[in-house]
């Protein structure tokens, strides 16, 4: 009988053990469980605002130097990677025929010049005969008023005169012609020697050689480049920005610069152009950033990651960007008071890089948001503050 009574005993007080269990369980984890989350204070200090974008570098003034006309490559001087200095001669094509064109066209600017100068001569003798006619008409009208010689005689020197008039007329149109076909002769020339020139390929500036594109021997097309040479001194890197955050990005803004090749060092810049038109795909938009200090020996098209400071806002209050939520279409946070969440709409500022969010007005430094939670929160959701949320081992 007592045995049997011990035995009941145990049997309540582990039913009574397993009934606390169940209860304990389900005020921690079931529907009417406080759900654990941690909070913060409202920080007041310096808040550096910044965005982030990928780009590559690039050179601002590159120059592809080929032919104008379908031509052949007769020699290439330079390679790939070579310094180079203004006008010096990088290339040349096959001048074909120019040459003799060339040679052609200068005898025929001199047969040209001779023909202006033979005419300027036959114009200075018919105004010579000109002259001499118009005297001697002037001379038998004298003598015809006086009655010493006839109406014939004075008619036939007034015809001389107007004769050596029309041949002075035609020796200066002569002579027109002849200087027109001068200068005709000399331009045909000046464009064959362009033409001649565009054969040789110069560096338009001290630069380096960024392609070699063919060899000697290749007919090209009009256009074809055949090296490619960029100025050093322009180079800078073509980043791009997501557009949610280029808004306010502005030309002369700081910027840190990390090459893939130097992931260790970081470099300084500045943003030098911000683009107009934002790429409707990608929905990012160009930003162009210049070197303070260019890197040594970079190579044109690698990658590398640009940092923009675009605000640095002193005393400004924030919260952890975690703890920003949007509830019915409002920006705000979750406060506890008096063991429920309640929801404070706010206006939010900038968002740092470091995860801080700028409170420009709502809260006050030192009030406690909540920054994670176990569960979404509702209003009047019956909360426990902790330290820490620890996920259990699966």
């Amino acid at each position: 009988m007592k045995l049997r009574m011990n035995r009941q005993a145990v049997s309540i007080a582990a039913g009574i053990a397993g009934l606390l269990l169940v209860v304990g369980l389900i005020a921690r984890q079931g529907p009417l469980a406080s759900t654990r989350v941690t909070v913060a204070p409202v920080e007041q200090g310096t808040l550096v605002a910044s965005t982030f974008g990928i780009g590559t570098v690039e050179a601002r003034r590159s120059y592809a130097l080929g032919p104008t006309v379908a031509s052949r490559v007769s020699r290439v001087l330079v390679d790939q990677g070579d310094v180079v200095k203004a006008g010096q001669l990088l290339a040349e094509l096959d001048p074909v025929d120019l040459d003799d064109r060339v040679a052609s066209g200068r005898i025929a600017v001199e047969r040209a010049g001779s023909a202006a100068r033979a005419a300027e001569a036959q114009l200075a003798e018919a105004r010579s005969r000109a002259q001499v006619a118009a005297a001697a008409a002037r001379r038998s009208a004298e003598l015809r008023a006086q009655g010493f010689v006839s109406q014939e005689a004075t008619d036939t020197k007034g015809h001389e005169a107007k004769a050596a008039q029309a041949a002075v007329d035609a020796a200066v149109a002569q002579l027109a012609a002849a200087q027109r076909d001068r200068d005709r002769a000399s331009s045909d020339v000046a464009g064959v020697g362009k033409l001649r020139a565009q054969a040789r390929l110069v560096s338009p500036v001290d630069g380096i050689v960024s392609a070699r594109l063919v060899e000697p021997g290749t007919t090209l097309v009009a256009g074809q480049a055949v090296v490619q040479v960029i100025d050093p001194a322009s180079l800078w890197i073509k980043a791009r920005i997501d557009q949610g955050q280029a808004g306010s990005v502005r030309a002369g803004q700081p910027v840190e610069i990390v090459l893939r090749s130097d992931a260790s060092r970081t470099y300084r810049g500045a943003v030098e152009r911000v683009d107009w038109v934002s790429d409707p795909v990608t929905e990012e938009r160009i930003v162009n950033v210049g070197f303070t200090s260019r890197p040594e020996a970079i190579p044109v098209g690698e990658l590398v990651e640009v940092t923009i400071r675009t605000a640095l806002l002193a005393n400004a209050r924030s919260v952890p960007a975690a703890a920003v939520k949007r509830v019915d279409r409002r920006e705000g946070l979750w406060q506890v008071a008096s063991g429920r969440a309640t929801f404070r709409p706010v206006k939010i500022g900038v968002t740092t890089l470091d995860g801080r969010s700028q409170i420009v007005d709502g809260l006050d430094v030192g009030d406690e948001v909540v920054v994670h939670s176990e569960q979404p929160l509702q209003p009047d959701t019956r909360v426990n503050v902790v330290a820490t949320l620890v996920r259990a081992a699966p």
